[in-house]
């Protein structure tokens, strides 16, 4: 499994113009991981692009990211104390992010920026490949150290 992979697959579903940054992460994570969620499960993150709604708020390949991690680290049940270790995980890509970037607001990660012209289909798409990379190495990270892991690779 190769994170710079991912990374190019994700940023090729963002720049085609296939699927927007949430829905790029989930679904090339939830394919290359092969964690066998249906194909719906890019609906679940079909309401994060643009900032949430398109609001500019969280950035939504971050979002992305984060639901990612859960779809491998999340609890299925009430008082799993796996939600302990999905929250450190998606805390850690949070900080990640915010530490090179600045900030998670998708607003200001554009600014001047024309929705949907290239110099922010590019951006974005950097992002989204950045994301999706830095979700796999963390879940590749984690799945080499022991704890149950629910899903067969």
């Amino acid at each position: 499994m190769d994170p710079a992979h991912i990374r190019k697959i994700a940023e090729e579903y963002y720049r085609s113009g296939q699927y927007y940054c949430s829905e790029a992460i989930v679904k090339t994570i939830n394919e290359e991981f092969r964690l066998g969620y249906p194909d719906d499960i890019v609906k679940v993150a079909s309401g994060f692009p643009i900032g949430i709604g398109g609001a500019g708020c969280s950035c939504g390949a971050v979002t992305g990211g984060v639901m990612a991690i859960g779809m491998v680290f999340g609890r299925s049940a009430p008082g799993d104390p796996a939600i302990e270790r999905c929250l450190s995980l998606c805390r850690e890509l949070h900080d990640r992010f915010s530490g090179r970037h600045g900030c998670l607001c998708c607003r200001s990660l554009t600014r001047g920026m024309i929705l949907k012209s290239p110099e922010h289909i590019r951006k974005c798409a950097v992002i989204t490949g950045e994301i999706a990379e830095e979700t796999a190495v963390i879940i590749l990270r984690e799945l080499r150290c022991p704890g149950d892991f629910p899903h067969p690779l």
